[in-house]
């Protein structure tokens, strides 16, 4: 019976989760700007009410992004110092797969494009499809930064589902999109993460704790106002 720790930090949301077994303990917290303070406290509250110590856990998995470029150094900071500390594994994750994950759970999709707002007019999508008989996700289109009308699902047999925030974002941009259900609610979370690792776990992609690194799509952060007047340009001229 794997034990997986899960620290999922890329959104608005953070969130930390236990899988234990079939039984899965998590624990939120909004506001971006209480991530780092919060998840220690709701990991100690998590292993209490399980009663077991970190030590004796499997793995920590930890959403290495696509997401916000503090929140997902956020998770990787803190997954890497517990489980140096604890003599663990970690497991980098994306957290477009599980926000899949939870399009699944909660309505049933089977093919599922991801999109989460990136923030300066563009998005960060990925498309996976269940695969019932492997009992595992497929990426159809691996995570990428791009425009919201750049989004190009790759076409499928059955109904495309669609979920994140970048949905309600850019509704202009995905209005036109053959999606057959869409469900902007759905965000990065620990609860999904912790059930992604334990398949990861066993399929031996755990790293140790000093090669476990977030994912950027983004390369730079920030423009100047010049730079971003030479963006906004294009777009207009586009």
């Amino acid at each position: 019976m794997s034990i997986i720790l899960a620290i999922e930090t890329s959104s608005e949301m953070a969130s930390c989760a236990l899988l234990r077994g079939d039984t899965v303990l998590f624990r939120e917290s909004s506001g971006v700007r209480t991530h780092s303070q919060s998840i220690l406290p709701m990991v100690q509250e998590l292993l209490a009410e399980a009663g077991i110590v970190l030590k004796e856990c499997n793995a920590i998995a930890f959403g290495a992004g696509p997401g916000s470029f503090t929140g997902v150094r956020t998770a990787c900071g803190i997954a890497q110092g517990l489980a140096y500390g604890a003599g663990l594994p970690v497991l980098p994750l994306m957290s477009l797969e599980a926000m899949a994950v939870a399009c699944r759970q909660q309505h049933g999709a089977t093919d599922v494009v991801a999109v989460l707002d990136a923030r300066m007019g563009e998005v960060y999508w990925a498309q996976y499809h269940y695969d019932d008989g492997a009992a595992r996700w497929d990426v159809l289109a691996a995570p990428t930064l791009c425009a919201p009308d750049a989004v190009a699902p790759l076409p499928v047999a059955g109904p495309l589902a669609a979920c994140g925030n970048g949905l309600a974002a850019y509704p202009d941009a995905f209005g036109t999109q053959a999606f057959a259900q869409a469900y902007p609610e759905i965000m990065p979370h620990a609860a999904q993460m912790a059930l992604l690792g334990r398949s990861a776990l066993a399929a031996g992609a755990a790293v140790g704790a000093a090669e476990a690194q977030p994912l950027y799509l983004r390369n730079k952060i920030a423009y100047t106002s010049a730079e971003r007047s030479v963006i906004n340009a294009a777009k207009a001229a586009a």
